[in-house]
């Protein structure tokens, strides 16, 4: 299994500070959700990348298993203030997905849509390069309902809202389109060490 400590490809120490305006939430993980936790089980999760790529595909639980395994361990940040270090997911690189579906070289940007109907925006690039996972694993047992499970986006160098719950899937766009929180005042990228926590920011 690989394992990616901090953000790879980015020559960082392991857990290197509170971003600005942060705090360090310790054993707590705060349950923040814009909707109801819904009752999905495994048989019933599917994820579907699909817009500007060559080969539009839908994986169920058991296939999607079957790519190879991939793990984060370091800091997840939430747009709220907290921190929480020495997280550890387990699930696959989104590269593995998008290595499949081979992205058209006009694709800038995804939504992200989760099984609830929450949405929101990435740039693609924030996405690639072993910078974001499918996870549906936390420190070795199946990824709770209220942290997203069975399956969540995973974009740990963002703010955490970026990481929606219950993934469904990635539309690849040539444009941004904003998601749910961004079109409500939220900033288009969420970058933390940046604080962009609202548009303008």
């Amino acid at each position: 299994m690989h394992i990616t400590r901090g953000f790879t490809g980015r020559p960082r120490v392991d857990d290197p500070g509170l971003p600005p305006g942060q705090y360090d939430a310790g054993d707590d993980w705060p349950v923040l959700s814009a909707e109801v936790t819904p009752d999905l089980a495994p048989a019933d999760w599917t994820f579907r990348v699909d817009g500007l790529v060559d080969a539009p595909r839908t994986w169920d639980w058991e296939e999607a298993h079957r790519l190879p395994p991939s793990a984060y361990e370091g800091a997840v940040h939430c747009v709220t203030s907290w921190s929480k270090f020495g997280v550890r997911f387990s699930g696959v690189s989104l590269d593995a997905f998008l290595d499949v579906v081979r992205p058209h070289g006009s694709a800038t940007h995804a939504v992200a849509y989760s099984h609830t109907g929450y949405t929101t925006n990435l740039p693609l690039a924030d996405l690639t390069g072993g910078r974001a996972w499918i996870a549906w694993e936390y420190d070795g047992r199946p990824l709770a309902p209220e942290h997203g499970g069975p399956a969540r986006l995973l974009v740990p160098h963002l703010y955490f809202w970026k990481s929606a719950k219950w993934i469904a899937g990635l539309r690849l766009l040539d444009h941004e389109e904003p998601g749910f929180w961004e079109q409500n005042g939220y900033h288009g990228r969420g970058n933390p060490w940046e604080e962009q926590r609202y548009s303008g920011d």
